[in-house]
């Protein structure tokens, strides 16, 4: 969650971030924009789930 996606992927891709420095380089596949943080933040919390999962393998192919 970011109001800034340019410079969020640059500071993963930096290494900056401890839980995802082994995993890149890292490249955008989509977002998704929402009035607020708290609809955002819902929405990230459900990808990350197992749901969200298998969400994303069957319409991102990731």
């Amino acid at each position: 969650m970011t109001e800034n996606i340019e410079q969020r992927l640059t500071y993963h891709n930096e290494g900056q971030v401890k839980s995802t420095k082994a995993y890149k380089p890292w490249r955008l596949v989509r977002f998704e924009k929402y009035k607020s943080k708290m609809e955002a933040r819902v929405r990230e919390k459900y990808l990350k789930s197992a749901a969200g999962r298998w969400w994303r393998n069957n319409n991102l192919g990731m």
